[in-house]
């Protein structure tokens, strides 16, 4: 690259500053989405790939099967009483643990006390998932009983001042457990995340105690040996527990890790989706933002080159080689192109706090990794080439004595392909908003729906500590005070799937009903009272009814799976007890709001629970009513902090998926707007400046300013409606398939493609009328003077 040439680039970029600025804009907009867009997937798609051998780690799924041996629901949970079978009967199994969900906990270091998300696993577990140890190491960690593993952050908020390693801590402040691991922190794109990691240990009382068949609450993983073929294995474990176990009919089968965080759906015990298909929109997203960028680039940079046929001509004259104009324009494209990616990395750094704001992920320009960034470098050069090519080998080709007489004009084929690239920019774009406006209806159609419990003013902390045997004290205390109005006590949160069961029998029930599941949730008083459940028929439980010891109450759901046609005073036997049926109430929104809700029992009796539910008098301040609450429940149990939670916002969690997809959907469907606008812009102030002549002589003829704008513009309008027509049927067609995968979805009407059209095309024809004014506003005699 020669000195004399890098300078008439820059002085050829600096001399067309409005130009120049549009198009470096435009690219580089364009490209920092698709960069902030590649930055999420590339997350997405890394899940799991930390571990070391990662692709011989599995998890065990359960299919529970009918009457007929069909499958009708694929669960990620199994006994804990299966990894010790399996690798005591199985050969192939390297090894094989469970591990518990994550649960808040206490780690209490003298007067430091912290929660924290802990699980409770195996030894194993430390052969299969690979940590790097900071201090200690896998093969000693859980060598000894009473042993935890702590995270840096967790280890440095619990030991400030000295290393964690060997000190001891107390577990829910009742447990000695020995710190014997330190691990760096965990990246959020991993499996089975924790702050502290307990092994399994009977003597200090740590849940679970006892290894059970029919306990279906643990994670069973497990890793392969070297060679093993999958497919054999699964036929070879499908009836594993069965043998073991004759509670329930299921089948088991293992699923890598890998594909559990993009393909962890399943429908009739195959993988049907998951996140896989977020991230296909997503990517989607980023080939279509950065197509029209393109696009946008490439045209610009095609229309301009023709003003520049003097130019060569004069150089060609001059005795320039057709080589070096060539060197020439393409050194300015790359020149533009290598800016707008310098411009377009500062706009990611600079948006990066506010997307992982928005998205709730850590996301960093590191993640994106040196495979994407070299496909990203290789469109961004092609980009290049491709702008640059048609100046370079088109005009250079011209004779220059047409070129210096201005008989050289821009022949038909570029002009015809200039107007096919906005037509295909302007589809993206159409797919992109209608796509934008299917997505907001469906999220709001859901969040909409009824949750069959009334949330409002609705607060739940987790029952722990003193909590266990002062509840009654505690509920007594806080109603008297008139901060809530009522308060009930149930193994699992209103808002949140738990707990299921099956195995429940009644009177004139099928074969096939004997594997029927049910959602439950165990409870005692003031259940429907507090949480607000819409009771349909019957009533809730009373402490005033000795009998409601041994009731239950049943959803709707369940009322027509069990085909009870009046279900007052039925008799069900549930976990072993011949109980009542007392009540009937309406689906709550429990487990996916996407999903139809499972059958429910809803039982009175002597439990673990783990939840406190509290509705808020809303006679009284929000803020004087927790304050309260906080002051009274510390004073009961004051070892613990008070973890108060509005179950509005742990509703609004299930529609975590769907608010990410919503937010990108709407940021860069109105990024595609402003990018196409973009360059329409920059063609139409080219196109107003070829025609300056032209639109002089009709003005001194008689041609009024609306008839000289509407001239103008009709041009890009009708590549916009062009654009509309193919669009549309896509985004239908597309958004359509989307939505098949909800049970509960809102339809794509007229309204919504129609608004979505005629928003672009008002949006594009204020765009172009912009420059069409300013044209019909000069000087006609100006005008006729030009060139």
């Amino acid at each position: 690259m020669d000195k004399l040439s890098l300078k008439i680039a820059w002085r050829n970029l600096w001399k067309n500053k409005g130009f120049t600025l549009i198009n470096l804009g435009g690219l580089a907009i364009g490209l920092a989405a698709s960069l902030l867009l590649l930055l999420y997937v590339a997350n997405e798609w890394k899940f799991n790939t930390q571990y070391k051998d990662a692709e011989n780690i599995y998890e065990v799924k359960t299919n529970f099967l009918d009457a007929t041996g069909k499958v009708f629901g694929t669960t990620g949970v199994s006994p804990n009483a299966l990894p010790l079978a399996m690798r005591s009967e199985l050969a192939g199994v390297k090894a094989a643990a469970f591990i518990t969900w994550p649960s808040q906990t206490l780690l209490v270091n003298g007067t430091t006390s912290v929660k924290v998300d802990n699980r409770i696993a195996e030894p194993d577990i430390l052969k299969i998932l690979s940590y790097k140890f900071i201090s200690g190491s896998a093969e000693t960690a859980f060598s000894k009983p009473n042993s935890v593993i702590l995270t840096s952050n967790t280890a440095k908020r619990l030991f400030p001042n000295t290393s964690a390693i060997g000190k001891s801590l107390k577990f829910m402040n009742f447990a000695n457990l020995t710190v014997t691991g330190i691990i760096e922190d965990l990246p959020e794109n991993m499996s089975y995340r924790f702050e502290s990691l307990v092994s399994t240990n009977e003597n200090v009382g740590i849940f679970p105690k006892a290894m059970q068949w029919d306990n279906y609450s643990f994670y069973t993983l497990l890793k392969l040996n070297p060679g093993v073929n999958v497919d054999d294995f699964n036929k070879n474990i499908s009836n594993f527990l069965n043998q073991h176990s004759n509670k329930e009919v299921t089948s088991i089968f293992i699923y890598p890790l890998l594909k559990s965080n993009l393909y962890g759906d399943f429908i009739n015990g195959k993988p049907a989706d998951g996140k896989i298909g977020q991230v296909r929109i997503f990517i989607g997203l980023a080939i279509g933002i950065l197509i029209i960028a393109c696009i946008n680039f490439m045209n610009l940079a095609t229309a301009k080159a023709g003003k520049r046929a003097k130019e060569v001509g004069i150089k060609k004259a001059m005795g320039a080689g057709r080589g070096s104009l060539i060197h020439q324009f393409l050194l300015e494209a790359i020149l533009m192109v290598s800016f707008s990616f310098i411009l377009a990395i500062t706009i990611v750094e600079i948006s990066l706090p506010l997307f992982n704001n928005l998205l709730h992920v850590n996301l960093t320009l590191q993640s994106l990794g040196f495979t994407n960034w070299l496909y990203l470098c290789v469109v961004v050069f092609i980009t290049a080439l491709l702008s640059g090519s048609y100046p370079a080998f088109y005009l250079s080709a011209f004779q220059p004595v047409d070129t210096v007489k201005g008989l050289i004009r821009q022949n038909g084929s570029s002009v015809t392909l200039r107007k096919a690239l906005v037509v295909v920019q302007f589809s993206f774009a159409v797919l992109l908003i209608t796509g934008t406006i299917v997505v907001y209806n469906q999220l709001q159609y859901l969040r909409n729906r009824p949750m069959g419990y009334n949330s409002t003013s609705l607060v739940e902390m987790p029952m722990e500590g003193m909590l266990f045997q002062n509840y009654d004290a505690l509920k007594n205390r806080l109603v008297q005070s008139g901060a809530v109005l009522s308060m009930c006590k149930t193994t699992a949160s209103i808002s949140t799937q738990n707990s299921v069961t099956s195995g429940l029998e009644w009177e004139g029930m099928l074969p096939a009903d004997k594997s029927l599941r049910f959602n439950q949730i165990i409870t005692t008083n003031d259940f429907s009272n507090t949480t607000g459940v819409k009771m349909v028929i019957g009533r809730d439980f009373s402490k005033d009814i000795a009998s409601d010891s041994s009731a239950i109450m049943l959803n709707s759901s369940a009322v027509k799976a069990m085909n009870l046609q009046q279900p007052i005073g039925k008799k069900v036997l549930y976990e072993g007890i011949r109980r009542t049926v007392i009540g009937v109430f309406e689906d709550i929104i429990w487990a996916d709001p996407t999903k139809k809700e499972m059958p429910m029992v809803v039982a009175w009796g002597p439990f673990l629970p783990n939840v406190i539910t509290m509705r808020l008098n809303s006679a009284r301040s929000t803020k004087e009513a927790l304050v309260t609450i906080t002051k009274i429940t510390k004073e009961m149990n004051p070892v613990y902090p008070v973890d108060l939670e509005f179950v509005d916002s742990l509703y609004q969690e299930k529609f975590e998926r769907e608010r990410v997809l919503s937010i990108l959907s709407n940021l860069f469907g109105g990024l595609s707007i402003f990018i196409s606008c973009l360059g329409l812009l920059g063609l139409s102030a080219y196109s107003a400046e070829l025609r300056t002549k032209e639109i002089g002589i009709r003005k001194v003829l008689g041609a009024s300013h609306v008839g000289i704008v509407n001239l103008l513009s009709w041009n890009f309008v009708k590549m916009v409606l062009i654009a509309i027509c193919i669009g549309l049927p896509l985004s239908y067609y597309l958004m359509n398939i989307w939505l098949s995968k909800f049970d509960f979805r809102t339809e794509i009407t007229g309204f919504m493609m129609f608004s979505s059209a005629g928003f672009i095309v008002l949006i594009a024809y204020l765009t172009v009328s912009y420059q069409a004014v300013r044209a019909a506003s000069a000087n006609p005699i100006n005008a006729i003077k030009y060139e």
